[in-house]
């Protein structure tokens, strides 16, 4: 739908249909043997860096490499296929690395130098104040290996040109994988009423892996599936192929039972429709209205077929009550309380916090209660102090500041909400927020031939 770019400049409805169908196939066969994820990483990181070097990334092929990592990531996590668990986050550091060597950076996304040398105070302070039977290396690197994911691809992509056609396919190539992840979780439980008895976050509904990692990326991936079907549904055919995809991947995220990935998602499709109702003409915001209006039903479908596959505890879940039907103390499972003990941690240590990865120590220390961070923000005061301040104050002015002077991006708004609300309620444990946060800095162009109105301001 809202078809404004000559068709030529898309990726063609044969070939676009044929990479479905490959992703389809690859969820299919990690499903009925297992050991193929591994042989999926290493050739899709191959692929990559084979295009890259072939082409001399003149098609962001560096971006879409980072983007289908991504979209991978949770996928190979739960399938065995990476190398290690924090892989994703280093190849991003790698192949933005590659980039920069190539190509260089501005000199005014130096600010992302600085917020990088802001981590590093943190280091030296929990050399101090980590226990003596703690890996200070392991500690250390699983707490900033987001953070410096975030502050090398932001670098990378700081104001680089990026037309809008190259976005989408940076777009499309999260996309894929997203897809291959959704086939194998319904392989994986085909029948849901068996394993769903209560309103906890569903493992078994989520690939045996991690509920609310699995529901972070198929938000994202409900989000993709959805800007495909505003822009790129040239045809009845690929309309339906993009709202099955999407009806897909909301409802096995919804079975999931972990709400924040589905709730940011949702929110990213808001925020799409706001920014892009307000750049288009009369005839085209009547188009847009129309499919608004088809799209609810479907969304409303796809919800009351999730209620009643299991048996209404998905209302109850996301009313914040137990099978019972008792209202839960705290809508955030004890995010809340985690908040808390990391904001007391940051006011007894405002200056140079408590060391990167002694959170964990200290509230098991302070509050018996052992459990990692939830929350990027809270856990930067508590283990960075003043320099944590500082580089939210930089995360969060940079994008804004930039996006005054360049406001092409329709994905600005979505790609931020998703980052900042991502890291309230999953801290940084997947490379998506860190990734998705360096997209919003891009310089999107609109392509010479392209129809598109370039836009004021």
């Amino acid at each position: 739908m809202l078809q404004r770019t000559l068709k030529k400049y898309d990726i063609s409805a044969s070939s676009y249909l044929g990479l479905i169908l490959i992703h389809v196939g690859i969820g299919v066969g990690v499903y009925l043997f297992e050991p193929l994820s591994k042989l999926y990483y290493f050739a899709f990181l191959g692929f990559f860096f084979f295009k890259i070097l072939k082409n001399r990334n003149r098609n962001q092929e560096i971006l879409m490499a980072c983007a289908y990592i991504v979209g991978s990531e949770v996928f190979m996590r739960m399938t065995g296929g990476a190398i290690f668990y924090e892989a994703a986050k280093y190849e991003i550091i790698a192949f933005c690395g590659l980039g920069l060597f190539m190509e260089g950076f501005k000199r005014d996304g130096a600010v992302y130098f600085l917020y990088l040398l802001l981590l590093a105070p943190g280091i030296v302070i929990s050399s101090e104040t980590l226990n003596m039977d703690t890996n200070i290396r392991t500690a250390i690197a699983f707490n900033l290996s987001g953070p410096v994911c975030l502050g090398v691809a932001a670098l990378y992509a700081y104001k680089k040109p990026v037309s809008r056609q190259q976005l989408h396919w940076i777009a499309l190539a999260g996309l894929l994988p997203i897809i291959s992840m959704g086939v194998y979780l319904y392989l994986y439980t085909p029948d849901l009423r068996d394993v769903i008895t209560g309103t906890e976050s569903n493992f078994a509904a989520s690939g045996g892996f991690g509920p609310n990692q699995v529901a972070t990326i198929l938000g994202l991936g409900i989000f993709l599936a959805y800007s495909r079907i505003l822009f790129h549904s040239q045809n009845k055919l690929l309309l339906g192929v993009n709202i099955f995809i999407f009806v897909l991947l909301a409802y096995r995220g919804l079975v999931t039972f972990s709400r924040g990935g589905m709730i940011v998602g949702i929110f990213m499709i808001s925020l799409l429709v706001f920014s892009t109702y307000k750049r288009i003409d009369f005839y085209n915001k009547q188009k847009m209205t129309f499919l608004l209006i088809v799209f609810s039903g479907i969304a409303l479908g796809t919800w009351l077929y999730s209620s009643y596959q299991t048996s209404g505890l998905l209302e109850l879940r996301y009313a914040g009550k137990d099978a019972a039907g008792r209202t839960s103390g705290d809508y955030g499972t004890g995010r809340a309380a985690l908040f808390q003990t990391e904001f007391k941690a940051f006011l007894e240590n405002p200056l140079f916090g408590i060391g990167v990865g002694k959170n964990k120590e200290y509230r098991e220390e302070n509050f018996g209660v052992e459990s990692a961070s939830h929350n990027e923000v809270s856990r930067l005061l508590a283990e960075h102090g003043t320099a944590g301040i500082l580089s939210l104050f930089i995360l969060i002015f940079t994008p804004l500041l930039l996006r005054i002077r360049h406001r092409n991006n329709l994905m600005f708004l979505p790609f931020l909400a998703f980052w900042f609300l991502t890291i309230n309620h999953s801290s940084m444990r997947l490379a998506a927020p860190a990734f998705v946060y360096a997209l919003v800095l891009l310089h999107i162009y609109y392509d010479k031939n392209s129809v598109y109105r370039q836009p004021t301001g």
